[in-house]
């Protein structure tokens, strides 16, 4: 239970001070391509946390790939940009980015068990 409010009080930070320091151009493919209203606030904390903390992702919020790989990359990008996250590593955090998103990739593309 204090991880999904710690998850939601970062997610609101991100969504507010990261939109205020982002760069223009994260800024600009997330209004144009209205990557912050494509997902779901429950699997967007999933897909947050393990991302920019620990945990992975479930198969349910693999919706993540509906954001598309350009909204996946900014939102990604602009939380780096945010100084609350200033002591992350960006290289592990973009690692950590592509594993989720190849991940949710996979279920998504792999066949149904057939029952």
């Amino acid at each position: 239970m204090a991880s999904i409010n710690v998850s939601s009080v970062l997610v609101v930070l991100v969504l507010t001070c990261g939109a205020v320091m982002a760069t223009k151009e994260n800024d600009q493919i997330i209004k144009e391509n209205n990557c912050e209203s494509k997902m779901g606030l429950p699997c967007f904390l999933e897909a947050f946390t393990s991302i920019f903390n620990t945990g992975s992702i479930s198969n349910k919020c693999c919706e993540l790939v509906v954001l598309g790989k350009v909204c996946h990359s900014a939102l990604v990008k602009r939380t780096l940009e945010n100084p609350l996250f200033k002591d992350l590593n960006p290289t592990t955090i973009t690692a950590k980015s592509i594993q989720i998103w190849n991940n949710s990739l996979a279920l998504i593309d792999s066949p149904s068990p057939s029952t």
